[in-house]
């Protein structure tokens, strides 16, 4: 009796000791594929492709049949767990709403809930007076193909919120979202001098004259500067945990700062350089500005964390202002010319984009509760295309437009009270802490977040495969370092 007590007990051991190094092999592959997804997504061409929207799709499905192998899962922040119950809802009602839009339903319920896809398809639909089941989707196909890609982002971003919850996964995505930034700029660069400009894999046709990287637009490019430069400026901050040094005099300060890894902030620090000339030969107006917007973002927030006394405002915007002064000067003292010309008057008036979102507009009038589907923007707007615009538009350049068109009020409603859900909650959170680190990640992360959101007015970043994988990964990221090592007062 006691030898079958014993076997027993050791094949529980045993037993143990296998689910533990199967949950730590599954937990690999997580880490593991999120970092191939941030370096593989920006490589071809953005991923814009169907092909590499693929690789990301099954890569995204290995990691989720991994974590549900895990027998035992990481341990998450309850109060993280807590603060991301509304955007669960919000994000569980935009998929089904938009299953609503693919499955058909009886003729006359399109008629009375979408009357715009029931007249559409009285109008084109030559075989009409037969159909008695119809989608609210104008095109149920392309609906499906463009949820299950949009469905990976939010993957990615609910695997990161699940299974990263240590420092060094943290400092490690941050490393390699900075080491791809700073690739993208020197990449650029090298090839906006080649003789034969490539976009790694592909031959380079348009914008010859600025850096797209390995993007195609560069707009987008500055895109995904803009939600990385943010993040490097607040491991900076992390780094030298700026805010911990509140009470000590301008000298104390500096030289407690010089004492934290100075070599590396300075690596950092150059980084933030080079990718801000990357932001200024991309020749991009709006990633010029949100540069800007970025730094005076860090002073403002920076400031008010600082609201203790007068005297340590003072110095920390004083701080700040220098640095901020000393990388503009830098990066416009080597590319002036090439931003000021994108700001010439001629180039300004020359735009269309104001026809695009007035078109879109009508668009949506047309289909204003459950818009025409999603992923259909491409197909349907030469309809609305009053000015007979013979180059074919695949975006709307604004993604809030595009979105509003395709997804409708109610959709529209899910996905963005969903994001602005989590940046508001992590701003709010970002408010209280005390602890340096957190403070700092999480301000990079929501002036990321800030950023990308205006740029997304003027350009259809969000609507690129790489730009938006990085953008629920920034997302998801912020959440969690601001809610890094909190306790409930409780």
């Amino acid at each position: 009796m006691v030898a079958k007590g014993v076997m027993r007990r050791d094949n529980k051991i045993k037993n143990k000791e296998i689910l533990r190094g199967r949950d730590a092999i599954c937990q690999r592959i997580i880490d593991y594929g999120i970092l191939g997804l941030i370096v593989f997504s920006p490589l071809p061409a953005a991923s814009v492709y169907d092909w590499a929207i693929l690789v990301i799709q099954i890569t995204v499905l290995i990691m989720m049949m991994a974590y549900f192998l895990m027998t035992e899962k990481p341990k998450q922040n309850e109060l993280l767990s807590h603060s991301l119950k509304w955007p669960r809802f919000l994000f569980l009602g935009l998929f089904i709403f938009i299953f609503v839009q693919i499955i058909p339903f009886p003729r006359l319920f399109v008629k009375i809930f979408s009357p715009g896809a029931y007249s559409f398809r009285q109008l084109y639909s030559p075989s009409f007076a037969e159909i008695k089941f119809m989608s609210f989707s104008l095109i149920p196909n392309h609906t499906l193909q463009e949820a299950l890609e949009l469905l990976s982002y939010f993957l990615v971003g609910f695997l990161l919120i699940k299974t990263v919850t240590k420092h060094r996964q943290i400092m490690r995505i941050f490393s390699v979202l900075i080491a791809m930034g700073v690739f993208e700029a020197f990449y650029g660069m090298f090839e906006l001098y080649n003789k034969n400009p490539r976009i790694l894999f592909y031959k380079k046709i348009h914008y010859l004259d600025t850096i797209t990287g390995t993007f195609v637009n560069r707009n987008h490019l500055s895109g995904y500067m803009e939600m990385i430069i943010p993040l490097a400026i607040g491991l900076i901050i992390a780094r030298g945990k700026i805010f911990s040094l509140v009470g000590f005099k301008w000298k104390d300060a500096i030289l407690r700062l010089s004492e934290r890894r100075f070599s590396a902030n300075l690596l950092l620090s150059l980084a933030i350089v080079v990718m801000g000339l990357g932001i200024l030969f991309s020749k991009s107006r709006s990633g010029v500005f949100l540069l800007i917007l970025s730094f005076i973002l860090f002073f403002g927030l920076t400031v008010l964390y600082f609201k203790r006394s007068e005297d340590q405002k003072k110095r920390i915007s004083n701080f700040l202002k220098f640095t901020f002064i000393i990388i503009t000067l830098i990066s416009l003292y080597i590319g002036i010319d090439a931003t000021l010309e994108r700001f010439s008057p001629d180039t300004i008036l020359n735009e269309q984009r104001p026809i695009f979102w007035k078109n879109t507009l009508s668009f949506f009038k047309d289909f204003p509760l459950i818009g025409t589907g999603l992923g259909t923007f491409t197909s349907l707007y030469p309809d609305w295309d009053a000015g007979g615009n013979l180059m074919r538009l695949y975006h709307a350049h604004n993604d809030y437009l595009e979105y509003l068109s395709e997804l409708g009020i109610i959709g529209f409603i899910f996905l963005l009270g969903g994001i602005l859900y989590m940046l508001v909650k992590s701003f709010l959170v970002w408010r209280k802490r005390r602890h340096p680190e957190a403070k700092g990640l999480g301000l990079g992360g929501i002036i990321a977040i800030i950023c990308i959101l205006i740029h997304s007015i003027t350009d259809f970043n969000l609507h690129i495969p790489a730009n938006m994988l990085l953008f629920s990964v920034v997302l998801s990221l912020t959440m969690i370092t601001v809610f890094y090592k909190k306790r409930s007062n409780a």
